[in-house]
């Protein structure tokens, strides 16, 4: 047998036994330490991710130490108990300030935690998000804005200086992409091999040429709501294919197939059931 467990602190340790919730666990992993990025605010307290972030992390983590052990298993014939926690899962998420601080002391915050284009940045018409790391995709990337003193001198060369100099870079780039549409830049950058991806909006996606290609949204007719785009599953898989070919139900649309045929309950027994308040 091959068993998941998802807990808050994990099944052994110190906090194994402490309730926590989504707020407690993000907070417990070290992200919302961090945030907001470069905040102005040295009073300001420490806020969540958007979205549910600890929840997709702690399962695509669970996900993958599962099929792994379910890959194992079939080898081997011996089962294993998977225990995740939520706390060690979001401490990768600061990975890097753990390290800092395990083998330096330095506790790196919200308030010192510079960083060369670490958010999204405002075009002519939204957000995109550029992300030149690489050394050679920087370089690209300080030919193509212009800058091309930011690929010869040294204050810009390695990753660490640029850090050291994220204020100016990020000014100027802020300025730099308001003469671009988002979608415009995004593919340009690509072009030049140079890592970026425009904030889509939920618009942006349904129409998104890239998704309709790929068949992600089907239209299906609903009684009430007429026809409508429904969102299918993010992969295709060549032996199982999944399609969604009906709507959501209407309230009790299936009484009689599940309790009549499927539950073989009778005319009476579906009485009494309702007198009763079990339906």
């Amino acid at each position: 047998l091959v068993m998941t467990s998802i807990t808050p602190f994990g099944k052994t340790g110190p906090y194994s036994n402490y309730k926590g919730y989504e707020l407690n666990c993000f907070h417990g992993g070290g992200e919302g330490f961090m945030l907001p990025i470069e905040s102005q605010h040295p009073d300001r307290e420490p806020v969540k991710g958007g979205g549910l972030e600890p929840d997709c992390a702690c399962g695509l983590s669970a996900a993958l130490t599962t099929l792994a052990a379910v890959y194992r298993m079939r080898v081997t014939g011996i089962g294993q108990h998977i225990d995740v926690s939520k706390q060690d899962v979001l401490m990768t998420l600061v990975g890097l300030e753990v390290s800092h601080y395990a083998h330096s002391g330095m506790v790196r915050t919200r308030h010192r935690r510079k960083a060369v284009m670490a958010i999204p940045v405002e075009c002519e018409d939204g957000f995109i998000m550029i992300t030149p790391f690489p050394d050679p995709q920087w370089t690209a990337f300080a030919h193509f804005t212009g800058n091309d003193i930011w690929a010869e001198d040294e204050r810009y060369t390695s990753l660490m200086n640029r850090w050291q100099n994220a204020d100016e870079i990020n000014s100027t780039v802020d300025q730099w992409v308001k003469q671009y549409k988002k979608e415009e830049l995004f593919h340009e950058l690509q072009a030049e091999l140079i890592a970026a991806a425009p904030v889509n909006t939920s618009k942006d996606i349904v129409d998104s040429p890239q998704i309709d290609g790929r068949g992600f949204f089907n239209e299906v007719e609903h009684t009430k709501a007429g026809k409508l785009k429904y969102p299918t599953a993010a992969y295709k898989l060549a032996a199982t294919p999944s399609s969604l070919e009906r709507p959501a139900p209407l309230l009790g649309e299936h009484n009689r197939m599940i309790y009549s045929e499927r539950l073989a309950y009778c005319r009476h027994d579906l009485i009494k059931m309702a007198e009763s308040g079990v339906i």
